[in-house]
């Protein structure tokens, strides 16, 4: 079994620099890191981990999530 708190800060750091850019919507930044072969359940503990460090604002409109730094 594969200890996976290291792989969820990596993936949260990748998330922090993607945010650098400018906000992103949640399907902006899974595809993103997709592409690089993150898997989405991961990408989305990540977002926990930097709400919960409280780096990011996760916003809900009617039909998405974004997220972007504070």
């Amino acid at each position: 079994m594969e200890d996976m708190w290291g792989k969820i800060g990596e993936t949260a750091g990748k998330i922090y620099h993607l945010l650098e850019g400018g906000e992103k919507s949640l399907s902006q930044i899974e595809k993103i890191l997709r592409k690089e072969g993150y898997n989405s359940n991961i990408v989305k503990m990540a977002i926990g981990w930097l709400a919960r460090e409280d780096k990011i604002f996760v916003l809900k409109d009617d039909k998405k999530w974004v997220i972007k730094l504070k």
